[in-house]
């Protein structure tokens, strides 16, 4: 807008709709700028372009000083910008400062206070010049000084310049305690990532890569690490998701055979009649299409450590040949006529009870015996309590890398998965933070993309429910064998401890069924949904436990 443009708004009747064009477009830089830097310098310009409040400038205090200095200027020089250094209470910005007080200056010639100092005289025009400067005040704390230069021989009182201008330093304070804010969060983010990063490193270096605090994963580790220099059989039993390879991993790393092999096979995902070839490996001509001799895992796995996960799955057949490797130290290929000796130690996992496969006969008892010498029971991750913080974040900063995104938690994120069951544990964790990072909107996870996840999650399970659920025994604590110690006993002489597989009910979780009630006054759809399950994973819970004549009627107003 040109200066005639501006002198003719004076007398124009519209003239309080350019104020308020003024006011909406410096609100709109304010939310939609990208950096302090744009916002504040596009008020200043439109100061200067729509109303002739020429030369704006702020000046903010220093950090730690009683000093101020101009920090973003529309008309003014690079010189003369760095000219504008003030101390608080020195000429019109800095009594402004010092004071809170408005300054008018009519004629910035007849006044002694003024000081000149950013912009020379003989560059403003050689009319009678004006200065005016308010206060930028936030929360009663005042951050800086708001000035311009305007003519005083225009029509337009000063009065009406005083409030705009006051209404445009409120705008800038709001910027300036934003950007401080984000400022101060983005340093702590910061920081919060450093301290994470290095007690992720730490904790790795110590365990391997098994994270957590919780005294139940803390008590597992110190059986892990008190029984891997030993050559004793070791026994991990838990529900899926546990970790249970890593476990084993640490024990082989932290024993005397670290520098042997470490084989690992799933006993349950290859078909029985593949499984013995591969344990025990075959002679050429064994069978149809052993055009070779293979060597076995088992073999493979020599001076080493050899893991077998899922151990209950194994048909009986190769439980005793099994045993064999365990008493006599020597395999016998398929097809084979000698014994081979090996020097392996074994590590056994499962996730079912063996203790009631071998009362129904489809476990061997000498081969219990023989694997749970040192049994360690991995607690699923409902009990490891605060360890989902620990795990949420790595696995987000693992699926961060993964998929080159840069999302973070929102509030409250945190708080609702450590709020969930988790029955597919660590991997189901794992997977949910991942499918997070991939459908969050602008780089942030929230609170409805992980309870729509864990809805989709509460479904899986849900066919499970049907029927009678199986019942897991946790291995009994183990003393520490000596190399000829005796077995453990077959059954375990405590309660039977209800491990929750998908959709599996637990004793424990009655109360949290009626809490949800009474927090959603009886609703039980959105009761369900606080806790993560689908209507009718929360009835059949309710009918299991016996809750249905504890209900709070439908309606109770919500707590």
């Amino acid at each position: 807008m040109t200066l005639t443009a501006i002198k003719n708004l004076e007398t124009d009747t519209d003239i309080e709709d350019v104020e308020l064009l003024i006011i909406y477009e410096a609100s709109r830089l304010m939310t939609h700028g990208g950096s302090p830097d744009e916002a504040i310098n596009g008020i200043l310009r439109l100061m200067s372009q729509m109303i002739g409040l020429n030369r704006g400038r702020v000046a903010l205090k220093d950090p730690g000083a009683e000093t101020m200095s101009i920090r973003y200027a529309y008309g003014l020089t690079t010189p003369e910008r760095e000219r504008g250094h003030y101390v608080i209470g020195e000429g019109v910005t800095g009594r402004v400062m010092q004071t809170g007080q408005v300054a008018v200056i009519q004629n910035i010639d007849d006044e002694p206070v003024y000081l000149t100092r950013a912009v020379e005289r003989r560059t403003l025009p050689q009319e009678t010049v004006a200065f005016l400067a308010v206060p930028i005040v936030h929360n009663d704390a005042r951050l800086g000084v708001l000035g311009a230069h305007r003519l005083r021989g225009r029509k337009r009182p000063f009065s009406r310049d005083i409030t705009l201008l006051r209404v445009l330093a409120t705008l800038i304070a709001q910027i300036l305690s934003l950007n401080r804010v984000i400022a101060e969060k983005t340093a702590l983010l910061a920081d919060e990532n450093r301290a994470l990063k290095q007690a992720l490193d730490q904790q790795t270096e110590v365990t391997h890569g098994i994270l957590g605090e919780s005294p139940a994963l803390r008590h597992a580790l110190r059986q892990a690490l008190h029984v891997s220099p030993t050559q004793a059989t070791v026994l991990l039993a838990g529900e899926s998701g546990t970790g249970k390879e890593r476990f084993a991993r640490m024990v082989h790393i932290t024993s005397q055979r670290r520098d042997g092999p470490f084989m690992a096979i799933n006993c349950a995902a290859i078909p029985e009649a593949l499984l013995e070839s591969e344990l025990f490996g075959h002679e050429k001509g064994a069978f149809t299409g052993a055009v070779v001799r293979k060597q076995g895992i088992i073999e493979l796995a020599n001076h080493g450590t050899l893991f077998l996960d899922e151990i209950g799955d194994l048909a009986l057949d190769l439980q005793s040949k099994l045993l064999h490797v365990l008493e006599k130290q020597a395999i016998k290929r398929v097809g084979g006529t000698q014994d081979i000796p090996v020097n392996v130690r074994i590590i056994a996992a499962t996730h079912k009870n063996l203790q009631k496969a071998v009362n129904e006969g489809r476990f061997r008892i000498d081969l219990f015996y023989r694997l749970n010498v040192f049994p360690i029971h991995l607690p699923p991750l409902r009990e490891r309590a605060g360890d989902v913080r620990h795990l949420a974040r790595h696995f987000l900063q693992t699926a961060n890398h993964e998929f080159d995104r840069n999302t973070v938690f929102g509030m409250g994120v945190l708080e609702r998965l450590e709020s969930y069951n988790w029955p597919g544990n660590i991997r189901q964790l794992e997977n949910v933070i991942k499918r997070a990072v991939l459908v969050a909107q602008n780089r942030e996870i929230t609170v409805d993309d992980v309870i729509l996840i864990l809805q989709h999650e509460a479904h899986i399970g849900e066919h499970l429910e049907a029927g009678t659920q199986q019942k897991i025994i946790p291995p009994p604590a183990p003393v520490m064998p000596a190399a000829s110690a005796p077995a453990m006993p077959l059954f375990d002489p405590r309660p039977n401890v209800a491990q929750r597989s998908y959709g599996w009910v637990r004793a424990d979780e009655g109360q949290s069924l009626l809490d949800a009630l009474r927090l959603t006054g009886g609703n039980k759809t959105r009761a369900a949904m606080t806790l993560g399950m689908t209507p009718r994973q929360f009835r059949y819970r309710l009918e299991r436990l016996g809750l249905l004549d504890k209900l709070p009627p439908s309606g109770t107003p919500a707590v």
